[in-house]
Formats: structure tokens, C-alpha cells, sequence
């Protein structure tokens, strides 16, 4: 009889398990069908807001590149995925709502034309200052990225991504991966000779510390030398005020925050895919990565292009929506973010960086209420006849070449597809 109640116990929890889980996996099947009370308004806006500058800031680039700073207005056109301006608007009408930046007229051919306004050309050249000054750190930055990877070694084309994300110069590929041979180096790949990788040419051990480490120890730098090994520290963990199952989940929470974990820097080619001390350590790799970024957030596809290098799991979007009290995703657009919830308060970044304090100052200049002002014509003959003056169509090539590379994602076996991102966020519930 005792037999039969034990079974019939062991079933019935079962059952009641099983079909929890169902339920679990059947009430938010995808990651914009998510809780309200999990959703963070703050960040949603932080998404929202820098839309408009990304389109403007990318135009600024383009007209940089022409040798005097100004391109016909149908030339752009070849632009338009780059500035993700969809047909069927206008380039024209977008360009003349932001005249504070930019300037449109007509030579004497009817010809449309657009260039930049001194204030918008001051402001590059403020850019340029921030980010020379940036540069060491960005440098820094770069090495222990290639500390992390397993081969200290990272595709050229994959770094790329990140080229906004970390503050680095438009001329990356060009000059910038050249100017710090006692850090990394550019190699060409044995077996596919057209790809190039970035390498680590010296192991810094004053490095080789995480920036949650440095932030326990009260360390603004390194400090002295560091070896990589476990660590035990917990993730600053930050939920929506009206979140009420941080207390269900509280036991779960504490024993993730207490169990130990291998550095981000430590060798990880021994560590189980799957187990425990493996999820662990990956959300400690992405926590490192976030806190590299001037704005503490990355577009999540990019970080699934480093599953192999980084040593994380395939199904990274789950680990990510799982710990949403360290990560915070937002579906805003045609691709989804990720953010380092403590670095956010609100929609606001805690601490601001030059980098971000200059794209606030240009992000106040975009934007026109009044009427359209009347285009006017440029009068002087002398300077229009001159073809080569303003640069020609075919001198957009190399420019559109560049952009394209930095743009393009799908190369790379890429997980997030919406469907899969909508799956991982139900197998996330169910844990």
C-alpha cells in the first residue's frame, strides 16, 4: 500500500510539473507578447530615442568622404539602406527637416544638391578630437576582447560591428588596427586567404581583470598584475520597480549570484557546454562586452556572431532573457538590444561619457518645426562648370563599399531570426 501511494505521489507531481510547464511555454510565445511588469519603459525609450540621430549621424559620414563635403541629392539614393530611409521617402524631405546640419540647393542645371552646415562641420571635427582621445582606451578595450576569445584571435569583419559600440574611428579597417603593433596585429587566415583577423600580439596580465572586479576592489585601472581564475563575485541585479516575482524567484536568484564562476580571461576550453559554471561564466563574458561599449548596450545579433570565439552557448538569446535582472532586452526595430541594466537609470545612462554627451549635443540640432525654407540656386557659373569640383557618381563606390561591410550581418550564421528569439524567450519561461 505505502508503495502505491509513493507512485501514485510521484505521479501526480509529475503531471502537475508537466503541465505547468506547458503553461509556462504557452503564455508569452513571443518576446513581444512578453509580461508588461517585465517590460523596462525606460529602456524601451533609451531604443527609441537615438533612431533619427543613427540615420542623421550616417549622412554626416557619407558627405565626409566627398572631397568637398557635398553630393548630389539622387546620389544618395544608393544610401538608402545604409541610412534606412525606405522608399517611399524622400531623401530631400529628410534631409531639410534637420537645417541646422545640413544645407540643400540647386546649381544652375536644376541639379539638387547636399552639404553641410558650419555648425555640423564643427561638430565632426569635435568628434574627431573625442575619439583620438578615446583612442588608447578603445585600444585597451579591443585587447581584452581578444584576451576573452579562445584563439586571441577575432575576424576583422566581425570586430567591425562594433566599431560604434566601442568609439572607434570610421578609418578602423584602414589606419586605426595599424596604430598599436605592441597590442594586436592583422593576419591573413591560412585557409581562407581574403578574410583577415585581428591577433593578440602580447598578453597583458595588468588586463586580465573584469571591470566588476576593478569596481569590488575600488580600482579605476588595472592595478598590478592579475591571473585569471574563479571568481565568486555577484552581478549587480536591477528589476522593474512593479516586478513582484523577483520574491518568487529569490532563492534561485541568491544561488545563482553565490556560485563560482571562471574569469571571462580565463581559458574556458574545458568547461561543459550546458552545465551550470558554463551559463554562468557566458553571462559573465556579456557583462564584460557591455561595460566595453560607450553606451553600455550592443544589438544582440552581434553578440551571437561570438558564440565560437567567446566560448557561449548556441541559444544565447535564452541565457539573455533568462537573467533580465542583469540584462534588459528590448525588441524596438529591426533588431533587438541588450542593455546592462545598472548602467541605466531610467532612460538615462548613470555615467555619461564625452562620446555620448557629443551625440546628445547633436541630437538637440536634428529636427525642424517651421516651414520649409525656399531652396535656393547657386549663382556662381564658374565654380558648377567644373565637373570635378563636387566629385562625381562613380567616386561613391569605395564610400558605399565601406558602409556595406560594416552594415552587413548576414555572413555569419546568425540565431537571430525572429522565430528563434521568440523561442528562446519561451524556453526562458519555462525555467
Amino acid at each position: 500500500m505505502f508503495d502505491y501511494l509513493s507512485l501514485r505521489r510521484a505521479w501526480y507531481k509529475q503531471c502537475s510539473f508537466l503541465w505547468s510547464q506547458s503553461r509556462l511555454m504557452t503564455s508569452s510565445k513571443r518576446v513581444q507578447d512578453r509580461s508588461k511588469n517585465k517590460r523596462v519603459r525606460g529602456l524601451e525609450i533609451a531604443t527609441e530615442k537615438w533612431k533619427i540621430f543613427t540615420k542623421v549621424k550616417i549622412l554626416m559620414d557619407i558627405l565626409k568622404q566627398e572631397p568637398e563635403m557635398v553630393i548630389p541629392v539622387r546620389s544618395l539614393n544608393e544610401y538608402r539602406r545604409q541610412i534606412n530611409l525606405p522608399k517611399p521617402h524622400k531623401i530631400s524631405d529628410f534631409i531639410r527637416k534637420t537645417p541646422k546640419l545640413f544645407e540643400v540647393y540647386k546649381d544652375q542645371n536644376g541639379v539638387l544638391w547636399c552639404g553641410m552646415t558650419r555648425v555640423a562641420e564643427d561638430l565632426l571635427e569635435e568628434e574627431e578630437r573625442l575619439l583620438d582621445e578615446h583612442s588608447d582606451k578603445a585600444a585597451e578595450n579591443v585587447t581584452r576582447f581578444l584576451m576573452m576569445s579562445v584563439d586571441k584571435r577575432l575576424p576583422l569583419d566581425k570586430i567591425a560591428h562594433f566599431r560604434r559600440d566601442f568609439g572607434l574611428s570610421l578609418d578602423f579597417r584602414a589606419e586605426w588596427v595599424h596604430r598599436y603593433p605592441q597590442l594586436f596585429k592583422v593576419i591573413k587566415s591560412k585557409t581562407e586567404p581574403e578574410v583577415e583577423y585581428l591577433e593578440l600580439a602580447n598578453w597583458n596580465p595588468k588586463w586580465a581583470i573584469t571591470e566588476l572586479e576593478k569596481k569590488v576592489l575600488g580600482l579605476s585601472e588595472g592595478g598590478g598584475d592579475h591571473t585569471p581564475g574563479m571568481l565568486s563575485l555577484p552581478f549587480p541585479l536591477k528589476f522593474p520597480p512593479e516586478y513582484k516575482k523577483v520574491y518568487r524567484y529569490g532563492g534561485k536568484i541568491e544561488h545563482f549570484q553565490k556560485r563560482a564562476y571562471l574569469s571571462p580571461y580565463a581559458d574556458a576550453r574545458e568547461l561543459k557546454a550546458g552545465s551550470l559554471e558554463f551559463d554562468k561564466r557566458a553571462v559573465a563574458v556579456m557583462h564584460e562586452l557591455l561595460t566595453f561599449t560607450i553606451e553600455k548596450k550592443l544589438v544582440t545579433d552581434h553578440l551571437t556572431h561570438f558564440r565560437r570565439e567567446l566560448v557561449m552557448p548556441q541559444k544565447l538569446m535564452r541565457l539573455l532573457l533568462k537573467h533580465f535582472g542583469i540584462f534588459y532586452v528590448s525588441e524596438r526595430g529591426k533588431r533587438f538590444s541588450v542593455f546592462l541594466t545598472e548602467a541605466y537609470e531610467g532612460s538615462e545612462l548613470i555615467e555619461k561619457g564625452p562620446l555620448v554627451l557629443w551625440k546628445e549635443k547633436v541630437q538637440s540640432l536634428i529636427g525642424y518645426r517651421g516651414r520649409k525654407k525656399k531652396i535656393e540656386t547657386f549663382s556662381d557659373q564658374s565654380d558648377m562648370e567644373e565637373e570635378d569640383l563636387f566629385g562625381s557618381d562613380s567616386e561613391n563606390g569605395s564610400i558605399s563599399t565601406q558602409f556595406d561591410q560594416e552594415e552587413t550581418i548576414g555572413r555569419y550564421d546568425d540565431e537571430m531570426e525572429v522565430g528563434e528569439v521568440c523561442s528562446g524567450y519561451k524556453d526562458a519561461n519555462t525555467t
